[in-house]
């Protein structure tokens, strides 16, 4: 009995931790399966980092370096806390490894910027940053649960 309770303890942390609510996309992506109100809050989360992203990019033009630190701060990990366990437990781990990544690069960012008041810089870290944005794009979908 006791071996059965942990198979089934492994099981949950195996599927809730590592592989998530995922299923092969028809454009081969893997799709993660999500409630509709899940769904919106990572699109939110995703149209955060657009945002983000033109706001440095205009603040590093003007080379205003303190708005650019602002802009990247707001999409930190600070931002990610809002996050439900529920929804973690579907996202497979290498999708949270792209989301806290994405978010602690933003917190470098704007550190950086704060600090090193360099725009060049700033540009250089967010383009190494959006590495993480088109691989994400590349690898996953969104597909609402029915």
């Amino acid at each position: 009995m006791l071996l059965l309770l942990f198979l089934a303890i492994g099981g949950a942390i195996y599927k809730f931790g590592f592989v998530g609510s995922v299923e092969t996309a028809p454009d081969g992506r893997q799709a993660l399966r999500l409630t509709a109100d899940e769904r919106h809050m990572v699109l939110g989360e995703m149209r955060a980092f657009l945002v983000a992203v033109q706001n440095i990019i205009a603040a590093t033009n003007r080379e205003d370096m303190e708005a650019a630190a602002e802009a990247a701060r707001k999409v930190g990990m600070a931002a990610q806390g809002a996050v439900p366990p529920g929804l973690i437990g579907k996202l497979p781990l290498e999708f949270k490894k792209l989301g806290f990544s994405t978010h602690k690069q933003f917190d470098e960012l704007s550190l950086d910027a704060a600090q090193l008041g360099d725009p060049q810089h700033a540009r250089e870290q967010l383009t190494a940053l959006m590495n993480n944005c088109v691989a994400c794009h590349a690898t996953y979908s969104l597909s609402p649960m029915e």
